[in-house]
């Protein structure tokens, strides 16, 4: 039987993943995640949840080629929609923007009653994430920065619970920049955000350039205090 191989962000997703675990798989991808916790004897069923026909079938046919048809269910449906009728312990939900995330949980909330753990992989915007996270009272448990292919990702995990427990006072900071990562600071945490303040740099200079108003003043200080956090964490 062919292994399954992993990208190194997926690994690392699939390592927050409890033993036993009855896994959802919010836009599988080929349900590559669920073949490999199944295989690997981490989870114990999943579902791969696809919101297009396409990705559904090449789901199905991965399941197939490694005989996972009795612990995998490939399900068509929008988001969280996958799980309305089973109860799963875990949700993934990877590879996808910080908005569009906290837009399916937002969507599908009425459906995670069973849900114990949430394991979030956005590409961008984890703040959003985060925000989501404390709105809903889900508290943020583990968060991980890694590099891959030049691409820098996050994740986050959250179980229900006091959703401030993590946070101090400066709050916004640490939605956006990440409570746990603040403390951990990995040459990936400090890369992504060297290229953040390069880029919040820039915008201040066009910023500058333009005739003043009181949204672009806004905009302006929302701009400085950013950089502010950022060269307060790396210098």
């Amino acid at each position: 039987m062919a292994e399954i191989k992993l990208s190194k962000r997926l690994e690392k997703v699939a390592s927050f993943v409890d033993k036993e675990a009855y896994v959802a798989d919010i836009g599988s991808d080929h349900a590559y995640l669920p073949v490999y916790l199944i295989k690997n004897e981490i989870a114990k069923k999943a579902i791969a949840g696809e919101v297009n026909e396409g990705p559904l079938q090449s789901a199905i046919k991965q399941v197939k080629k490694h005989g996972l048809e009795n612990k995998i269910q490939p399900r068509l449906g929008s988001g969280l929609s996958v799980i309305k009728g089973e109860a799963p312990d875990t949700v993934v939900i990877a590879g996808m923007g910080g908005p569009l995330i906290s837009q399916i949980l937002e969507e599908g909330k009425e459906n995670l009653e069973a849900v114990r753990k949430l394991i979030l992989q956005p590409n961008v915007a984890a703040d959003s994430v985060r925000r989501w996270l404390i709105e809903n009272e889900w508290k943020l448990t583990q968060e991980a920065i890694m590099e891959e292919d030049g691409h820098i990702y996050e994740i986050l995990t959250a179980e229900k619970g006091d959703p401030l427990a993590l946070y101090s006072e400066n709050t916004e900071k640490e939605i956006w920049l990440g409570p746990l990562l603040l403390k951990e600071k990995n040459s990936a945490f400090k890369k992504k955000w060297n290229r953040e303040l390069r880029q919040l740099e820039n915008i201040r200079i066009q910023l500058d350039k333009a005739s003043d108003s009181g949204e672009l003043l806004d905009r302006k200080k929302e701009v400085e205090k950013k950089a502010g956090w950022i060269k307060e964490e790396l210098t």
